[in-house]
């Protein structure tokens, strides 16, 4: 699973509120507008669009509106984090089916990290990934530093 070092660069903004389903203008049986999720979570509508097309999202439909329910919230919730963490969309997939028990679990034990099960192994690697990418943006900061202090000299 080898991925590029500027897989957060890509990352749509989370604005830091809580997900919980608690905090809605919408009520749960009227579901939630596209702007509604957009504002709620500080992504922009092509985003989510995104997320519908790849599969992760599916709200209905009422004419060309797409109506998101509750679960469309949580999961956005979800993706969100996971992207947070520096997992590829892909992994995210996986990540929700396995919650969703489409996929057998593994016996390695796992924690909920922001409401995404994660194993073990999935823990170690993406902490490797994410060391490695710190090293090499202090890396870059470093020469730019060095070369911006030559510069002022």
């Amino acid at each position: 699973m080898s991925r590029q070092s500027s897989a957060l660069a890509a990352t749509p903004s989370h604005d830091g509120r809580s997900a919980s389903p608690l905090t809605t203008n919408a009520s749960e049986a009227d579901g939630f507008t596209i702007s509604d999720l957009a504002r709620e979570f500080g992504v922009t509508l092509r985003t989510l669009r995104f997320y519908e097309s790849r599969g992760l999202l599916a709200p209905a439909r009422s004419g060309l509106t797409r109506i998101y329910s509750s679960r469309d919230r949580a999961r956005l919730a979800l993706i969100l984090k996971g992207k947070q963490l520096g997992f590829t969309l892909v992994e995210i997939r996986a990540m929700l089916a396995n919650e969703e028990g489409k996929e057998i679990k593994g016996k390695e034990p796992s924690a909920s990290v922001g409401g995404l099960q994660l194993s073990r192994s999935q823990i170690a690697e993406q902490l490797d990934l994410l060391r490695s990418q710190r090293a090499e943006i202090e890396a870059a900061i470093a020469e730019l530093e060095a070369t911006l202090a030559r510069l002022d000299a």
